[in-house]
């Protein structure tokens, strides 16, 4: 329902500068006046006219109507739920600065929804990140490696999304580096630390001044002879003695100690990024090795790091993967890759093996690029190549970030995204469509009046109205998608739908499918419309039987089972989307030839279908989807390829007091007898429509009295008696139904109202607080009008 202009609205920027222009302007002409022509009474006549001016602007400015442009509600439940799935900090502004929505862990990092960039930040943090924002709205991403908020290091990414780029997404997590560096400096100074020692490996961390930050048992005791020696804040190269030929000893030892093999293990980048430094025993020293190789003491350190690294050798092989690794690039143990090169697709191959060999013969700096993985080839990941000296057989280090879950959670906001603006578009065209049959079907109706059974024209009139009708359906499955449909909610059972639709089901099946119900005990009761969960399990099953058949045209089995799920039972599912909370599983399975992965997610597309043309119309999944999501539901897909499909659909448990309910209500008996008397006032924009309503009115007994919007009604009503019935479209130009029905209740409280809309009446009656207001859904026939028309009136009438 697009939002309603305000009648008054504040001073606008553009509004205020004028204000200051014209009190400007006004002064200096005073001024002027008076300093050159020396005339007191003139330049009293130029002040008296710059108040004048700046008076009609002020007055301008305060009546003026705010002019933004009307925006359609968004729905934001799919958003805010990937959104409480994430670990970090999130937050949605829009082009005006707003916030949109929020999730808990940004509440809970700022201490309520401040509105970015104005976050309680520390020095310079709010201007840099303003900076940013601008920078997102220009480039379409943008990022901050530091800023901090009561001295706790954030790292902030930001970027532009949404169907028209109108939003910013603002992403707050844990600054990695310092994290990961306090991770490990915690762990060389406790007690994996002393694990290293053991085996003799020392072990410390290295800030860039060159300071000592932490330092394992072994390493305190070699450097200062004791190792509870105190270490940290020390210049390690004091430590160090190089001799002539190049080696390195601890200075405390002297040209006796061991030589050692220093290791730099560059886990993370930046210039001001602390350091990680293994030391080893040269082998030729005389001493006995620590190990096989030094690769093989280096292993246990590289396996406790929390990103993924990966040991290549000279030829370009594996040497070892940390499971961080293994898990960021997906790799098949049981068939492990013997080089990088087969992690990626093709196109990425010489790339990597290039930038390896550089490594591998003496290249020093490391380097990133953007890779595709042969298993997911749409998801670009940043592969962070460097040299690797003194690991043994290792000659380069590779670096693989795991963020598979931050593209997923991306992709399902980008997809629910999509869906809310593909089924507001079809809401709209629904919309206008409603009223172009309303008024078809009523003239039809209004010609058949004039014709009996057995005319010429009457079966066409009748071949023109069922035509129509078939078009409504359609417009009804627009506004399921777009979930703005007019729904009769009731509280039911699910084995009480398919008990009710199964014999419909086996006459559609053919004598070639087989159907199988299976229903589950303690089912709770769900809150739908139950005509409509009959069109979701029909759409459903003709697909199945389509795909059973385009198998191998034997046929197959279509299984439809309903269940209880628990909250604990969606705990374990792990799904980021799906509530917990507890449910009644509806799922509906084929053994047909599936969906290809790379359509899976399109099939809830209006419009989208595998059949030949002229076969399907790509409505009924869209169909279900909207019907299962305004009904509160969530639906999910899965599919292999020649194996079936599963379309599982999940309906909230209805929690009322009293949960019983009929499974279908209660028919008023209403009089045959249509016609009425009284005046009725018909407001409706669209001409056809305001026609046929009229004479569909004037035929039943009634006065009409039309108006072509609210403002022309309202006029009516001030020069006017007071009319039985006002009548009026939701949706018009200047003025809309609900806004023209206040004011016309402020002079007859008591007022009878019925609206039409073409959109559904839950939709209205959540932007709409008026009471005692009757709704009729678009397109409608001249015998519900005038049944609808004769029931406020009845409902109205004194007792």
């Amino acid at each position: 329902m697009a939002s309603r202009p305000a009648p008054f609205a504040a001073a606008t920027p553009g509004q205020r500068q004028a204000l200051l222009v014209a009190a400007a302007c006004g002064i200096g002409a005073a001024a002027i006046a008076l300093l050159v022509l020396k005339s007191a009474a003139i330049a009293g006549g130029f002040a008296a006219a710059m108040l004048v001016l700046a008076g009609t602007v002020f007055v301008w400015s305060r009546l003026a109507p705010a002019t933004a442009a009307e925006s359609a509600e968004t729905d934001w439940s799919v958003a805010r739920t990937l959104a409480a799935a994430s670990d970090d900090a999130l937050a949605v502004t829009d082009r005006a600065g707003r916030l949109i929505c929020a999730n808990e862990r940004y509440k809970a990092r700022f201490g309520g929804y401040p509105t970015p960039p104005g976050l309680p930040l520390d020095g310079s943090g709010a201007a840099d990140l303003a900076n940013a924002g601008r920078t997102a709205w220009r480039d379409g991403s943008a990022q901050l490696d530091r800023i901090t908020t009561r001295g706790n290091p954030l790292a902030v990414q930001i970027e532009r999304a949404g169907e028209a780029e109108d939003m910013l997404v603002w992403r707050f997590h844990e600054a990695q580096g310092l994290d990961l560096a306090t991770n490990v400096q915690s762990l060389i100074a406790g007690p994996t630390g002393d694990r290293l020692a053991a085996a003799g490996i020392m072990a410390a961390l290295i800030a860039p001044d060159g300071k000592l930050l932490a330092a394992n048992r072994v390493l305190r005791e070699r450097s200062m002879g004791h190792e509870e020696s105190v270490v940290v804040g020390r210049d390690f190269a004091r430590f160090l003695s190089v001799d002539s030929t190049g080696r390195a000893r601890f200075e405390r030892e002297g040209a006796k100690g061991n030589p050692l093999r220093i290791l730099q293990i560059p886990f993370l980048d930046g210039e001001d990024a602390p350091i990680l430094v293994a030391l080893l025993d040269e082998e030729e020293s005389g001493q006995p090795a620590i190990g096989a190789s030094a690769a093989a003491h280096v292993k246990s350190l590289i396996s406790l790091l929390p990103v993924g690294l990966a040991l290549v050798d000279r030829d370009g092989r594996f040497v070892q993967m940390n499971d961080p690794f293994v898990r960021a690039a997906q790799v098949d143990a049981a068939h492990p890759p013997l080089y990088p090169g087969d992690l990626v697709v093709r196109e990425d191959k010489a790339a990597v093996a290039d930038a390896i060999r550089k490594f591998a013969n003496g290249a020093t700096h490391s380097t990133d690029m953007a890779i595709r993985l042969k298993d997911h080839p749409d998801e670009p990941v940043a592969l962070t190549i460097a040299g690797a000296r003194g690991l043994g057989d290792a000659s380069v280090l590779l670096s693989l970030k795991d963020n598979g879950e931050e593209t997923r959670l991306k992709r399902e906001v980008a997809q629910a995204t999509k869906m809310q603006a593909v089924g507001q578009l079809a809401g709209g065209v629904a919309h206008d469509f409603n009223n172009i049959l309303t008024a078809i079907i009523g003239h039809c109706d209004l010609m058949l009046m004039r014709h009996s059974p057995g005319d010429s024209d009457y079966d066409d009139i009748q071949q023109v109205k069922a035509n129509s009708n078939r078009a409504a359906s359609l417009t009804r499955q627009l506004l399921a998608f777009s979930r703005q449909q007019t729904l009769r909610p009731q509280v039911l059972q699910l084995p009480d739908v398919i008990s009710e639709v199964s014999q419909l089901l086996k006459r559609l099946m053919g004598e070639t499918v087989t159907l199988k119900v299976r229903h589950g005990r303690n089912l709770g009761p769900v809150r739908a419309d139950p005509g409509q969960l009959e069109q979701v399990v029909v759409n459903l099953a003709v697909n199945a039987r389509d795909a059973m058949l385009a198998k191998d045209g034997s046929g197959g089995t279509l299984t439809i089972t309903s269940r209880a799920v628990t909250a604990t039972d969606v705990r374990k599912l792990g799904n980021d989307i799906l509530p917990v909370a507890d449910y009644a599983l509806l799922e509906i399975a084929d053994t047909g030839v599936g969906i290809p992965p790379d359509i899976v997610g399109k099939i809830f597309e209006p419009f989208f279908t595998t059949k030949e043309v002229g076969k399907g119309t790509g409505l009924g999944l869209s169909t279900v989807y909207g019907i299962v999501k305004q009904s509160g539901g969530y639906i999910f897909a899965d599919s292999r390829p020649g194996q079936g499909a599963t379309f599982s659909i999940y309906f909230p448990v209805h929690t009322a007091e009293s949960p019983a309910a009929t499974r279908r209500a209660e028919a008023r008996d209403k009089p045959a007898d249509l016609w009425g008397t009284g005046t009725i006032l018909l407001v409706e924009d669209e001409d056809m429509v305001r026609v046929v309503a009229e004479r569909a009115l004037t035929r039943q007994g009634y006065t009409v009295l039309t108006a072509e919007h609210g403002e022309a009604a309202l006029e009516l009503l001030a020069a006017g008696e007071r009319p039985d019935l006002l009548i009026s479209d939701v949706v018009m130009p200047t003025m809309d139904g609900p806004t023209m029905v206040r004011h016309a209740r402020e002079r007859y409280p008591d007022l009878p109202i019925l609206f039409m809309s073409g959109y559904a009446e839950e939709q209205l009656r959540k932007s709409i607080d008026l009471d005692n207001v009757a709704f009729l859904p678009k397109p409608f026939s001249v015998q519900q009008l005038a049944e609808a028309a004769r029931d406020v009136l009845a409902a109205a009438a004194p007792a």
